[in-house]
């Protein structure tokens, strides 16, 4: 239970950082410098941790060991990729179809893919049997997800539709990058070190991508940055977001995880395009409720989120 309030908290943050790449990335007018910038600033932050925490530094030091023993598979390095992915979506479409609707669009996804990886035993903590009520609130967080779009739905363009394809593939990524960055924090017992090899990863493959833009599409490096020190604060959320991530999944399960943490993503967009909209009108009566549906999609996932809690669908692969 410590563990999901913590991922409700974790989830709050995440809300947060949408809106502020978002907002970085219509400054810039460049998605993907806004998310170089954002991962960039996040690998900065734990470089320098690095040069204060020795467990930091012996976590760094075990990872070639790990990946030589097999405790460790190559692809266990990669989550990066997912969260560039993530990042470049909350910098592309979060000012076409705001917070509210870009968290929903994530839900969709990571909701899916959290069964998917708890299933096959992705994550650190094994594989994790389909119970009834793990089952029960996935279905329960689809459909409130459901019921968050629809208001919006109703008045979009096609544009804003095929925009939400991007948050639900970063979703689907996000569960995924949950379980392996797990696997890397227990591997070198370090969730700082998880996420420096996260951002690592990230950054790279984010700061080629810009790179080509430049060269091959045309894009031009903006003049100036913007100045509002809030706009580079993306980072930092993500570097706390990731390290309890890597934390959490080992007390939680990647499914429970990630359904506690999308609820406090979806009350925070809602507060978020509330108080300081990315979008004109407002927040629906209808996300308010998908809202609600979340919450209550969580409770009833944690009744089944303990090993061997609830009535499992099939049998757990050993």
């Amino acid at each position: 239970m410590v563990g999901l309030v913590i991922a409700v908290v974790a989830g709050l943050g995440m809300a947060a950082q949408s809106r502020v790449n978002g907002e970085l990335g219509g400054r810039l007018d460049d998605v993907v410098l806004a998310a170089v910038i954002s991962f960039g600033t996040g690998l900065l932050l734990l470089l320098l941790t690095l040069v204060f925490s020795a467990r930091m530094r012996a976590g760094l030091v075990r990872v070639v060991p790990a990946l030589r023993a097999g405790v460790l598979r190559p692809w266990h390095c990669l989550g990066g990729f997912a969260g560039a992915t993530f990042v470049l979506g909350q910098a592309g479409t979060v000012t076409l179809i705001g917070v509210a609707m870009f968290t929903v669009g994530v839900v969709a996804g990571q909701t899916v893919s959290g069964l998917a990886v708890d299933r096959f035993g992705l994550g650190p903590a094994g594989a994790r049997a389909l119970t009834w009520p793990r089952g029960l609130g996935a279905a329960l967080m689809v459909a409130a997800v459901g019921v968050a779009v629809s208001g919006d739905l109703v008045d979009a363009d096609v544009e804003r539709v095929w925009a939400l394809v991007l948050p639900v593939l970063a979703g689907t990524g996000m569960a995924v990058q949950q379980a392996f960055n797990g696997r890397v924090g227990e591997a070198v017992g370090s969730p700082l070190t998880a996420a420096l090899v996260n951002f690592t990863a990230g950054t790279t493959l984010l700061a080629v991508a810009w790179v080509v833009s430049l060269l091959f599409f045309g894009n031009a490096a903006p003049d100036t940055l913007p100045g509002e020190p809030a706009l580079y604060l993306g980072g930092a959320i993500g570097v706390v977001f990731i390290a309890v991530a890597a934390v959490l999944v080992s007390w939680t399960g990647v499914l429970l995880f990630g359904l506690a943490s999308v609820a406090g993503q979806l009350i925070g967009s809602v507060v978020i395009d509330h108080v300081a909209p990315a979008t004109e009108g407002g927040v629906h009566a209808t996300t308010l409720l998908g809202c609600a549906v979340a919450l209550v999609a969580v409770a009833v996932a944690a009744v089944g989120g303990r090993r061997g809690g609830g009535r499992a669908l099939e049998e757990s692969a050993p």
